[in-house]
């Protein structure tokens, strides 16, 4: 071991979890990066990232995709495409051709979401028993319209239907804003509704989309620096594990269990 590993070891939290991991996964957003960019971040923080998801319907239009899929692999980090991707292909009739694009590059996991075209609740878990037969399946809960507010006791309900269906983990719908599901137009958090899924759902089976700092830090302070979190821009994954392990001033003091 290098000297400086073994100084960083001296202030890294033993209570981390490493991967493969099932708690604290970060689910790092890439819309679009170019491969010195996607190189730059692994060779920085391929650690801490357990999935990359190709933003919404970027994987249509980007550039190097096959070359981002093998570099990250090669790094022990998962890909998935967006939900918007599963929800086009639905709504455009072109399902199987999405399915045999996924099967053509080996993906092992796929997103499954209704935030833009709803689809009845049947359909929704149809379409997740199915495909949690060949990938592993994030679902997402909550809209992606703001002005369409989803009821806690809807979000539960479904997380729940979800999970039974099949899924891994379910996404709690957030955005690459952080203004949208989870949070206010602000970005403040809608604490009530959290707290609702928290008292029902075992919250290692969520995913928490939160790409702004201040909803890391309340997450990683109400849950813990195993938390879940999602749509994590790729400048913020080592600032976001900084935060999961008290390494930070906002939340060094919870990590070292003092007011």
């Amino acid at each position: 071991m290098s000297n400086i590993e073994t100084f960083q070891k001296l202030f890294q939290s033993p209570d981390r979890t490493a991967k493969p991991r099932q708690r604290g996964i970060t689910h790092m957003m890439d819309k679009g990066l170019g491969m010195t960019e996607a190189r730059s971040v692994v060779e920085s923080s391929a650690q801490f990232i357990d999935i990359v998801k190709f933003g919404w319907a970027t994987s249509v239009v980007a550039g190097c995709i096959e070359e981002k899929i093998e570099l990250y692999r090669a790094n022990n980090i998962e890909v998935c495409c967006g939900g918007t991707l599963f929800e086009l292909a639905v709504y455009r009739g072109q399902l199987n051709a999405y399915l045999d694009f996924l099967r053509h590059y080996n993906f092992k996991m796929m997103e499954v979401s209704d935030g833009v075209f709803p689809l009845s609740t049947e359909e929704k878990i149809g379409y997740i028993k199915r495909f949690s037969q060949e990938f592993q399946v994030l679902s997402e809960v909550g809209s992606k319209d703001k002005d369409v507010v989803v009821a806690p006791s809807k979000w539960v309900r479904e997380i729940k239907e979800d999970l039974l269906a099949g899924a891994w983990k379910v996404v709690a719908e957030g955005r690459e804003s952080g203004t949208i599901g989870l949070y206010r137009e602000t970005g403040e958090i809608r604490h009530g509704l959290i707290e609702d899924i928290e008292l029902e759902i075992e919250q290692s089976t969520i995913i928490f989309e939160a790409p702004q700092k201040s909803q890391q830090t309340w997450l990683i302070k109400h849950f813990g620096g195993n938390v879940n979190l999602g749509n994590i821009p790729p400048a913020e994954v080592i600032p976001l594990e900084t935060l999961r392990q008290g390494l930070r001033a906002d939340t060094m003091f919870a990590k070292l269990g003092m007011s």
